[in-house]
């Protein structure tokens, strides 16, 4: 079973729902990499649940504890693990789904693949095993802004129907963690906030899209065949949970347009060759090239909701299924710093990648 992300930079994470505790080792970190706990903490405040009246009352503080990989404030170079314990466990809600399958759950496909599964609040598959990624993406966002100031940036578009409007740089931190619904447009945000809360109310959920642009990103990151940049990207994206699409640039609403209208024309612009349109979203022919990379993701709406469903148990039986135990309305606030980690974690390994390949061996004579 699969539990490792990334070739170089290679992250293993591990735990479940309503187990003990949450984790991740990090193999390939570069040593000599200052490091606080506080700076990994602050990224999984921002992911962790019971933080808005519009999120999951889970009480969870999530706070992160360093076992190894680092001494003295700086990393060692060795294999560096960190772990959250659960706290606010509450497996007897799970009871009833020991014999149900949950709709647009794992819970089938799952006890029919391994022929057992641990129910309690979707164990390996519940979106809590994204602390891990959370707490190595923060090591990875670092790693970026010193290596190149190249800065990772998520927020809310769009929820459900209720869209804000198309923006064209990438808005500050302080502007998305404004409103509880990460969206930097104030107006669109309480919008969003109503829509979430109205269904919430009904007993049912919301999906929605997170933009994600990244800056000053170094051109020669990718390959132009299986390990294409925004193909790694796709897969990472791709693997959080309750996700259902990815696409970058003009994705696809570059579709509707001429190979004429598409294409990005080059120019000399500060000295430097660079594209007068950026429809490519930062890559071609799978490889950055110096502009600013944007994709969307998009979320579906939560899978757990407050109302009776057509179900089936283990043995066939058709049945019915209210959900149980304590969930987010709408995912996709939380889901904003989970996917800035996961690119981040994509391009830092690229980048080990390239520097691997061009600067390890001199051939000159």
């Amino acid at each position: 079973m699969p539990n490792t992300f990334g070739k170089l930079f290679r992250i293993t994470t591990w735990g479940e729902s309503h187990g003990g505790g949450v984790g991740v080792v990090i193999d390939g970190c570069p040593p000599n990499l200052p490091l606080s706990v506080e700076e990994i903490q602050a990224e999984l405040d921002r992911r962790r649940p019971g933080q808005s009246d519009i999120t999951t009352p889970r009480k969870e503080a999530d706070k992160v504890v360093i076992l190894s990989g680092l001494y003295e404030g700086k990393t060692t170079g060795t294999p560096l693990s960190m772990m959250v314990q659960n706290k606010d466990q509450r497996p007897e809600a799970y009871e009833e789904m020991k014999a149900k399958y949950r709709p647009s759950h794992a819970d089938y496909t799952y006890q029919t693949k391994y022929g057992i599964r641990n129910p309690e609040g979707g164990g390996r598959s519940s979106a809590r095993e994204t602390i891990g990624r959370v707490a190595a993406g923060a090591i990875a966002k670092k790693i970026l802004r010193l290596a190149g100031k190249v800065e990772v940036t998520a927020y809310v578009s769009r929820i459900h129907d209720i869209e804000m409007p198309e923006i064209r740089t990438a808005p500050s931190l302080e502007m998305i963690e404004a409103t509880a619904v990460r969206c930097p447009h104030p107006e669109t945000a309480d919008k969003m906030i109503e829509r979430i809360k109205a269904v919430r109310s009904e007993g049912d959920s919301v999906g929605g899209l997170i933009e994600c642009r990244i800056g000053n990103v170094p051109i020669g990151l990718g390959a132009p065949v299986f390990d294409r940049l925004e193909a790694d990207l796709g897969k990472a994206m791709l693997s959080l949970p309750a996700t259902k699409g990815f696409e970058i640039g003009s994705g696809f609403g570059g579709t509707l347009l001429k190979g004429s209208e598409h294409n990005d024309l080059f120019e000399v612009r500060d000295g430097s060759i660079r594209t007068k349109t950026n429809r490519s979203g930062g890559v071609q022919g799978g490889i950055s090239n110096g502009e600013e990379i944007y994709f969307r993701v998009a979320f579906k709406p939560t899978a757990t909701i407050l109302q009776a469903q057509e179900t089936v148990d283990k043995a066939g039986n058709e049945t019915e299924l209210i959900g149980r135990g304590r969930h987010d309305p709408c995912v996709v606030p939380r889901a904003v710093p989970i996917v800035e980690s996961m690119a981040a974690l994509v391009l830092v390994d690229h980048w080990m990648r390239q520097e691997a390949q061009n600067r390890c061996f001199s051939f000159e004579e």
